[in-house]
């Protein structure tokens, strides 16, 4: 299996995306959507951490190739980004995922910050099947939480301006009200 910067195609088009493997060559599958910067050395390096604890791990660029380097152009990149064309990448990313030969185990994980985490809860409602883990760390989505089956961690600062407990706590109720399995975390003095 090649690892690295790959290319997968989706729907016609050419979503570049990075792939990390273990050592052992086989592991469970993660899926790691960016936050609103880009696909950037530190998803690479988180990929290749969760490889190096046994997971084969992979994060599409949903912004093909465009890069932020500060919150406004993070803001715009966001911003212009075609829906539809991003809905697809994450979606067919997930799909590539879960046919590697080497991915083991009964479905998927999704981990996500920020924006990458909005995208992990939406994946655990549309792939219900597929998806049956998620970690949200500092990001939050509306969902229906009766059309799905995963269990979900939650990683919070108690002081965010971009993601306010109230929505927070909120998907936790949404969550916990399904009876899915939820464990949230909240951090006294963090921010975003």
């Amino acid at each position: 299996m090649q690892t690295g910067e790959i290319s997968i195609q989706i729907n016609g088009r050419t979503t570049p995306a990075y792939l990390a493997a273990p050592a052992s060559g086989s592991g469970p599958g993660l899926l790691v959507p960016h936050a609103w910067w880009r696909l950037n050395p530190f998803y690479k390096s988180f990929c290749d951490r969760l490889a190096g604890q046994g997971f084969v791990a992979l994060a599409p660029d949903l912004y093909t190739g465009k890069v932020a380097q500060t919150i406004p152009e993070a803001q715009l990149l966001m911003a212009q980004t075609d829906f539809a064309q991003a809905q697809a990448a994450v979606v067919g990313s997930l799909f590539y995922l879960g046919g590697l030969p080497t991915v083991t185990g009964k479905g998927l994980a999704a981990v996500g910050f920020s924006m990458g985490a909005a995208w992990a809860l939406w994946l655990s409602t549309f792939a219900l099947q597929e998806v049956v883990a998620v970690a949200a760390f500092y990001g939050t989505n509306e969902l229906d939480p009766f059309s799905t089956r995963a269990a979900y961690q939650g990683h919070y600062a108690a002081t965010d301006g971009y993601e306010p407990l109230e929505g927070v706590r909120r998907l936790l109720a949404l969550l916990k009200q399904a009876g899915l399995e939820t464990k949230f975390h909240v951090y006294p003095q963090a921010g975003h």
